[in-house]
């Protein structure tokens, strides 16, 4: 009988084998060398994977050698020591480990779907907001451009909401040019991208104004927009929809962290999950 690897192996090995690619052993010349830096790398992407908090991921590895065995720990890190691996975690490396995924997968797309979504504190990073007299009426949300082929998360951003999508549309756009199959290749999404900055062959719904569309290139792109509904291009926009909906139900639709530079950052590591996941 043939034994079936568990999907957590599986995922243990990808995000072992991209951390070992892309960070150096050690992240100090004066590390003690308890664990590399790939190892615990690892651990934190598993813990996202698995939606556990620290100590949790801690206890977690203690009850299952075989993922110890795939990551080569000789010994199991403390829960601050994951704590300290996911600060180490800078928005730069994050972009290398995307490009060094998708490198390697040689991704190429003709058409990108853009599109925003909110993720809500825990209640635990709400109970440490209140205590700090912080009042709660803001979101993190993440910002995804899915290659509409294979439906991989091609750069990701966050930023804070409620606000509107436009200031996402750019830096997406310039990220993910690299993916691109031809030129000019085609923008997806929903009408909260409208802005200045839309390009001609964007299909972006103009918003009315007082229910007029009067500048021709907005003309222009409405009918744009309405022949690519007819053709079902701009209805392959519900797959970016679909990528936040397995990223909310996989990988939970909070933020763990308190402080905000973390907070950040964990959108853009779900997004890097969700591509090992797939």
């Amino acid at each position: 009988m043939k034994h079936q690897k568990s999907r957590y192996i599986r995922f243990a090995e990808m995000a072992y084998h991209l951390s070992k690619r892309v960070l150096p052993k050690y992240s100090h010349q004066k590390s003690p060398h308890y664990f590399t830096w790939p190892q615990l790398n690892a651990c934190v992407l598993i813990m996202m994977h698995n939606q556990l908090t620290y100590r949790d991921m801690e206890e977690w590895l203690i009850a299952t050698d075989q993922v110890c065995k795939v990551l080569d720990l000789q010994h199991i890190p403390d829960h601050t020591t994951l704590y300290r691996a996911f600060k180490r975690l800078t928005i730069a490396l994050l972009t290398k480990m995307y490009r060094n995924l998708l490198d390697e997968l040689a991704i190429q797309e003709e058409a990108i779907v853009f599109d925003t979504t909110g993720f809500s504190p825990t209640q635990a990073s709400m109970h440490y907001l209140a205590r700090s007299g912080v009042r709660y009426e803001q979101f993190i949300k993440g910002a995804y451009a899915v290659g509409v082929q294979t439906q991989f998360i091609l750069t990701a951003t966050s930023g804070i909401g409620p606000a509107a999508d436009t200031g996402y549309l750019e830096p997406l756009r310039r990220q993910s040019a690299r993916y691109a199959r031809g030129r000019p290749w085609i923008v997806i999404a929903d009408r909260g991208f409208d802005s200045v900055r839309a390009r001609e062959t964007d299909l972006i719904p103009p918003i009315r104004r007082n229910n007029v569309l009067r500048r021709p290139d907005r003309i222009a792109r409405f009918e744009l927009v309405s022949a690519a509904r007819l053709d079902g291009l701009y209805g392959q926009r519900w797959k970016v929809e679909t990528v936040n909906s397995v990223i909310k139900r996989k990988f939970g639709d909070d933020v763990r962290s308190r402080k905000p530079i973390h907070r950040h950052r964990e959108p853009i590591v779900k997004g890097l999950v969700y591509n090992l996941y797939l």
